[in-house]
């Protein structure tokens, strides 16, 4: 079951096989070796690309501070991000092995968008 869908909960899996609560978590932690947890949020997947790129305009900000002491309050920095419906930590939580990474959440598609934020500094 746990194979088929990782987000179960242990209540819904002692429904299922018609086992108490106590005795499916004490297979799933004891004998399966598993446990739950919730995906780490990122705020984007980034390329290859796109990660070099940002290495490369953070080390030529950084040579023109070493030329220019009083370059960086001349910068203004701004961000966007968007503001979603989203899920709890609790419902994007799902069964691991106890070697297995911790699963990963990227940003969510337009269509689920709310509100768009912009902060200036």
């Amino acid at each position: 079951m746990i194979l088929q869908n990782r987000r179960l909960t242990i209540r819904e899996i002692a429904e299922d096989v018609g086992n108490s609560f106590g005795s499916c978590q004490a297979i799933l932690t004891e004998k399966l070796n598993i446990q739950r947890v919730t995906a780490k949020f990122v705020p984007c997947v980034l390329t290859e690309n796109q990660k070099a790129n940002h290495v490369n305009i953070s080390q030529e900000l950084l040579d023109r501070v070493s030329v220019d002491e009083n370059f960086l309050k001349t910068i203004v920095t701004g961000d966007e991000t968007w503001v979603y419906d989203v899920e709890t930590k609790a419902q994007s939580s799902q069964w691991v092995g106890q070697v297995s990474p911790r699963p990963k959440k990227a940003r969510m598609s337009r269509p689920n968008m709310n509100v768009m934020l912009l902060v200036f500094s």
